[in-house]
């Protein structure tokens, strides 16, 4: 892995310490090309059966990369949808879940879980328990039909309890896994994390557009989790009418819609990373820099955050608010998570010393 060479393919780094992949992942030059090439040949040609073709052949690249990405074993237990949330949508409207069964979550979560969570309360009574992002493996009950947690905490980068979650889908509860900071992020193998459902995002640490996402489906649940609405590219035979029936593996459950220049940009993203030192190494090359990063905030008195050996590094800070914006004026791009007085930073392959060593300055 040469960080430096990665790094000349994004131009956001060539004046900005950019450490907001988590929220949104940086633009290479290469995506903003090929996005640009699809749109030029569909403009000049119009958007007909050949812009279909290459929309098509677009879609398998994107769902072949995603699915190497997740260690999934079948290219189409990958769906392909526009976001994290999607993902969580399609699972939780596909389950069938009614006010005698729970699911059970961590205090924790993001919104895009949260939400749809809240929203399957209200609609259909089902019961959702909410405890310690590591005590959900703990708190599964005999009414539980499902475990709904974050694969890595989007505050602190903490990695959920995965061999008791992995036990927990063993006995027949259902297990969806939030991979918004896991994907592209740390190296894994849904295969052998042993979830049930993994929805992800396209548009952080895979780099690709925002509307891009996936979400893989356990070969156990293909044909047990419902279409949410299939339509045209859903649908084996769409010619079939009303005798149509929707894919019997992942490609059921296709996001709506996905243009050609969206995959074109997703794609050329994916191919940036690895024509620079792949995508392994990047893991591994970012969540070095993230623990020295964090090292470095603690011995200067800093409340670091329990975390794991992920990507996402944050401190309480008493004024998160003025603090990015301090950043945000030297033109260092950090967050603050909303009413937790809390910053953080994400560091990726793609970022420098000389971006952390420009926060850490800050942070003195």
């Amino acid at each position: 892995m040469s960080p430096a060479s990665l790094r000349s393919a994004f131009p956001v780094f060539d004046e900005v310490a950019y450490l907001n992949s988590g929220t949104c992942g940086p633009v290479a030059a290469a995506s903003v090309e090929a996005a640009r090439e699809e749109l030029h040949i569909a403009a000049i040609e119009g958007r007909a059966s050949n812009y279909y073709e290459r929309l098509i052949d677009l879609h398998g690249r994107l769902r072949s990369i995603y699915a190497t990405r997740l260690g999934a074993g079948d290219v189409n237990d990958v769906a392909l949808t526009s976001s994290t949330s999607e993902g969580v949508v399609r699972v939780l409207e596909g389950l069938d879940l009614g006010p005698e069964d729970q699911v059970v979550t961590s205090v924790d979560e993001h919104p895009g879980l949260t939400g749809p969570l809240a929203n399957l309360r209200a609609r259909f009574g089902v019961q959702v328990r909410a405890v310690g992002f590591d005590d959900v493996a703990d708190a599964v009950g005999p009414a539980t039909k499902l475990v709904a947690v974050s694969h890595v905490s989007w505050i602190d980068g903490r990695v959920a309890p995965l061999d008791a979650l992995a036990e927990v889908a063993r006995s027949g509860v259902a297990v969806l896994l939030d991979g918004a900071q896991g994907v592209g992020a740390i190296d894994f193998s849904v295969e052998e994390l042993g979830c049930t459902f993994y929805a992800g995002s396209g548009q952080k640490w895979m780099c690709g557009p925002v509307g891009t996402g996936m979400l893989w489906v356990g070969a156990e649940w293909r044909e047990r989790l419902p279409a949410m609405g299939p339509i045209y590219m859903n649908l084996v035979d769409a010619g079939a009418g009303l005798d149509a029936v929707p894919h019997a593996d992942a490609r059921r459950h296709d996001t709506f819609t996905l243009s050609a220049e969206a995959a074109a940009f997703a794609v050329a993203a994916h191919d940036t990373v690895a024509a620079h030192g792949g995508w392994a190494a990047a893991a591994v090359e970012a969540a070095d820099r993230a623990e020295a990063f964090a090292e470095e905030l603690r011995a200067r008195g800093r409340d670091v955050l329990p975390r794991g050996r992920t990507t996402l590094v944050s401190w309480r800070d008493e004024d998160a608010t003025a603090f990015v914006q301090r950043a945000a004026a030297h033109r260092i791009v950090v967050r603050e998570l909303p009413g937790r007085g809390v910053v953080r930073a994400s560091i990726g392959a793609w970022n420098s010393e000389d971006d952390l060593e420009r926060l850490l300055a800050l942070v003195a």
